[in-house]
């Protein structure tokens, strides 16, 4: 029976970012490598400007259509995506479409899909970045109208129980934001932060949202603000420890 790995990103389009995906994909293939290794990224905005820089990167339709093409059977589909969200719900509706195509399409869960997950990159974020002295760590995740949302306040509750007395959590586009974090380093005194971004890549929202130089960024509200701001420019993907919870997700469909 042909068998294939099938990772799937949301993609990047910073090519230093890329670096970071690759990790988790290298971690993934050597995981199972009895199995014919391939990629997609769902976005296709990502995925339309990689083509016009000579790079293409399938779809998920497009990478299962071609598998099943080539007589594949078997194809475990591992997303790299951090949560439950609008992004996997298209992912899985994707997969399902195919699933008469291949007699087994087994498809993993996200990043961060139970509580044992969210305990530990708790417990890897305080160990990895701790709490400066009388500063702060500030992890920067996406965030989501969906539902899944609720992933990011329960990962600040999770990192104080790891004991990450002054860790915070925040989102771009969702909730805790901005002022919520800024209200609780002003009451806890913290006079500098440590930003790290809480996403797979350090990508766009990374370069520009977090630590960019305008006026809008989280860097240069809390410079504003009177925090004192560094910041780390690389994702998730980067650590061990991510990297082999990812290796226990494909485990659980392989």
């Amino acid at each position: 029976m042909k068998q294939a790995l099938l990772a799937v990103s949301f993609g990047t389009s910073v090519p230093r970012a890329r670096q970071d995906i690759e990790a988790v994909e290298r971690v993934l293939a050597a995981g199972a490598p009895e199995r014919a290794f391939c990629r997609a990224y769902t976005s296709p905005t990502i995925r339309r400007i990689l083509a016009e820089r000579g790079e293409p990167v399938s779809g998920l339709p497009e990478a299962l259509e071609a598998l099943a093409a080539a007589g594949v059977e078997d194809v475990a589909v591992q997303p790299t995506h951090l949560l439950y969200g609008f992004e996997y719900d298209k992912l899985k509706a994707d997969a399902a479409a195919f699933a008469g195509r291949f007699a087994r399409l087994a498809l993993g869960r996200p990043l961060a899909a139970d509580s044992e997950s969210l305990r530990a990159l708790a417990a890897c974020m305080v160990r990895r970045f701790g709490q400066p002295e009388g500063g702060a760590l500030v992890l920067l995740g996406h965030g989501t109208e969906h539902f899944a949302n609720m992933v990011y306040p329960a990962m600040q509750t999770a990192l104080r129980l790891a004991g990450g007395r002054r860790a915070y959590m925040g989102t771009v586009e969702g909730w805790p934001g901005f002022d919520e974090v800024l209200a609780q380093l002003k009451e806890d005194g913290c006079g500098q932060a440590l930003l790290v971004p809480f996403m797979l890549v350090a990508g766009d929202h990374a370069l520009n949202d977090m630590a960019g130089d305008g006026p809008k960024s989280w860097k240069s509200r809390l410079e504003a603000a009177g925090v004192g701001v560094r910041c780390r420019m690389r994702g998730l993907g980067a650590l061990p420890e991510v990297q082999a919870l990812y290796g226990a997700r494909l485990r659980e469909i392989v």
